[in-house]
């Protein structure tokens, strides 16, 4: 895993030697190369920090891959000379105009034009962050007529918590109840450019394109590595980042209303104190309890049969105590496994009826059980592989799956959290 670690890296050098000497054809194939061997790299890497610090490598050099894959599929324009007559032509603003055309088409991969189809009920629990930003999100739209006078829609929400714990999942339950607004999904790679004065120029562009298109929601994930807090040795690019980014979000010059930023994060005290203020409701989104748990079972299982009852997913929920939504995604994923290994290792089938087909399908059994056939999955015949029936979901599955679950939230972690709310937040 290390060795591919060490090929990336000397790979991405190489690029970015290329795209320093403006060989952007070869930067690029040197980049994708580079990319894969990180991505190979994260897929077997166990160590969660480790996984981490690679993922950060491989969304900064994806940026800039992507940036250069639209500059060679779609050049920008060449810029007019500026007409002759100092102060009176139009050479400059023509120039402008067609730089923030070019920035604005390139923001507008970040506007959902697909809805994800999670809904509110998707989300288990989380009543308060639910109310909160059907407040910013839906009744501004649905009943314009209740935000009069100094009665204004939030303009800012930041959703924090412990890694897992559901907020980008909130998000998507945002952009599709919010049917009437366009949804922005924003990243940090999506703002940050190499090129000195432009990154502050699209987050100007991107606040521009929401108030055009109003009611608007900006969604930015992992908002702390965009704005985390100015310190002294900083570079004076990421500053102006940061500047103009609290400049848009405060609305100084312009009317935001019908524009609502959302921004998500596991580390709400990396924030830059002045960003911190614009959020004007900071909702943490803390592990889930026994009664949400037992939801997400529910949710996660969907369709699949199974024959649990409502007593074991309590009991299931309560054994999960501890562990993040994602780790509970996890663990269904693994427990719907269940029956498919116990097909595979299965020695005996018998006939039974199909419950879907008709007709007679093979269904694993114990050697014992009445009229079983010796055989293993693979032989049986081909042409009667579409009858194999599978085992209905079990407790045991699941229990056993639950037993040697891992939580990926530590208690350290829990402890951060709730403190900065206590100071900073509240209970979503």
């Amino acid at each position: 895993m290390a060795n591919f670690v060490t090929k990336g890296v000397e790979v991405i050098k190489q690029a970015v030697d290329q795209d320093n000497a403006g060989e952007l054809g070869k930067a690029l194939g040197l980049y994708k190369q580079g990319i894969q061997l990180l991505l190979t790299a994260k897929k077997w890497e166990k160590n969660p920090a480790a996984k981490k610090a690679i993922d950060g490598k491989i969304m900064t050099y994806l940026g800039r891959a992507e940036e250069i894959d639209k500059m060679l599929s779609d050049p920008p324009p060449k810029k007019k000379k500026a007409k002759a007559g100092g102060k009176g032509s139009s050479g400059d603003s023509d120039d402008e105009d067609e730089d923030g055309d070019a920035l604005k088409k390139s923001l507008g991969s970040a506007i959902v034009m697909e809805r994800p189809n999670v809904k509110w009920d998707d989300v288990a629990g989380l009543k308060v962050a639910k109310a909160l930003l059907k407040e910013a999100v839906i009744l501004p739209v649905a009943f314009p007529q209740l935000f009069q006078g100094k009665r204004e829609p939030w303009k800012g929400i930041l959703l924090y918590g412990p890694p897992g714990t559901g907020k980008s999942y909130l998000a998507k339950a945002v952009a599709t109840e919010a049917n009437n607004s366009t949804f922005f999904s924003v990243s940090s790679s999506d703002l940050i450019s190499k090129y000195v004065g432009e990154s502050e120029k699209l987050v100007k562009n991107l606040f521009e394109i929401a108030r055009e298109k109003q009611p608007s929601i900006i969604f930015i994930d992992e908002i702390d590595s965009l704005a985390s807090a100015r310190s002294d040795g900083e570079a004076e690019s990421s500053r102006r980042v940061k500047t103009e980014f609290m400049v848009q979000m405060q609305g100084v010059g312009n009317d935001t209303t019908g524009v609502l930023t959302l921004g998500a994060t596991n580390c709400p005290w990396d924030l830059d104190p002045a960003l911190r203020r614009r959020f004007q409701k900071r909702i943490y989104i803390p592990l889930p309890e026994a009664e949400a748990l037992a939801a997400m079972f529910k949710i996660h299982i969907g369709s699949t049969k199974n024959s649990l009852t409502e007593s074991d997913f309590m009991k299931l929920s309560k054994k999960c105590d501890g562990l993040s939504g994602s780790d509970l995604s996890n663990i269904v994923k693994d427990a719907l496994m269940e029956p498919v290994r116990t097909m595979q290792t299965a020695t005996h089938f018998r006939r039974v009826p199909h419950p879907t087909l008709g007709g007679q399908g093979w269904l694993p059994c114990l050697h014992n059980e009445q009229g079983a056939i010796a055989m293993s999955l693979m032989q049986i015949p081909e042409h009667e592989r579409v009858q194999v029936v599978v085992p209905d979901v079990s407790f045991a599955d699941f229990w056993r799956t639950v037993s040697n679950a891992k939580p990926s939230v530590g208690p350290e972690d829990i402890a951060r959290h709730v403190q900065w709310t206590n100071e900073y937040g509240q209970e979503g």
